[in-house]
């Protein structure tokens, strides 16, 4: 079965016959797949009213396991973003009633955010939602296919997870 980025590599070596332009194979594809996937987390999010960085953040805190709360540091490190970001998110999904600060009790300067009992139901069922999305577009794979895939793919992405800083 041919696909878009066949032709693409197909048109590239007959241009530029001088070039490898192998790597296009693989990641013109996970580029592609990235964005059908990103179409995918946002409506799943969107039937529960979540915006993909606020799914980010109620499942971060959710995966914390009970009592679901982690500091403002703590999820800078599993988000991804910088603390001004993260302050405001914070404030946006406190406003709505979705996460709660607490002092936190190692720390008399410090807070901690956790999880409403709002915060973990719209976690868990936007979870449930983009589960769905994800199988889907999974579906046209054996189960053998999908473990060695997630193989490939891990080999690929462990050395950025795994830089310092």
């Amino acid at each position: 079965m041919e696909d878009e980025v066949d032709r693409l590599v197909a048109a590239w070596r007959r241009e530029r016959p001088d070039l490898d332009v192998e790597p296009l194979e693989v990641l013109s594809r996970v580029s592609r797949l990235a964005r059908h996937l990103d179409r995918a987390r946002r409506i799943a999010f969107a039937e529960h009213q979540l915006e993909p960085w606020e799914f980010d953040v109620l499942t971060a805190l959710r995966r914390s396991g009970v009592p679901y709360q982690l500091s403002p540091g703590q999820l800078l490190t599993q988000t991804l973003v910088t603390s001004g970001t993260m302050t405001n998110r914070i404030d946006r999904l406190a406003k709505k009633g979705l996460v709660e600060r607490l002092p936190d009790p190692s720390d008399r300067r410090g807070v901690l955010v956790r999880l409403t009992d709002e915060g973990c139901d719209r976690a868990d069922r936007s979870l449930a939602g983009l589960l769905a999305q994800e199988r889907a577009i999974l579906a046209e794979l054996a189960p053998t296919q999908r473990a060695e895939l997630a193989r490939l793919l891990r080999a690929l992405t462990a050395p950025f997870d795994n830089i310092p800083g």
